[in-house]
């Protein structure tokens, strides 16, 4: 069960990382003309990334584009920047947790 945990934590925190360089890459290229943001369906793609690990960014629609045809938002961008940092630092909590709860059984196993 253990692995089971942690493997889907290690995914996750992965899905994480994916997200954001995208995001990263959205704000290096806000300048950029006809630039498309690009992100993650969170939730569709940790289940797929917990079947296949493959994870598919997609072109966000629904935001307004510039007249040089770029449509990224900062706001949008800093947004996910601590919706991301926020997801990390629980996912690193958890693991952190899982690491301690079996060093604490192996540390009761040696005095027994």
């Amino acid at each position: 069960m253990l692995d089971r945990v942690a493997d889907s934590l290690e995914r996750y925190m992965d899905l994480v990382s994916q997200r954001q360089k995208l995001v990263a890459s959205n704000i290096a290229n806000a300048d950029t003309p006809g630039y498309k943001t690009k992100d993650l369906d969170f939730q569709t793609e940790f289940a797929s990334a917990m079947s296949s690990g493959t994870i598919h960014p997609n072109e966000v629609s629904g935001l307004a584009v510039r007249n040089d045809g770029n449509n990224v938002n900062l706001d949008r961008e800093a947004r996910l920047l601590a919706e991301n940092a926020m997801r990390f630092n629980l996912a690193s909590s958890l693991m952190r947790e899982q690491i301690k709860l079996v060093k604490d059984a192996i540390q009761e196993g040696k005095s027994s």
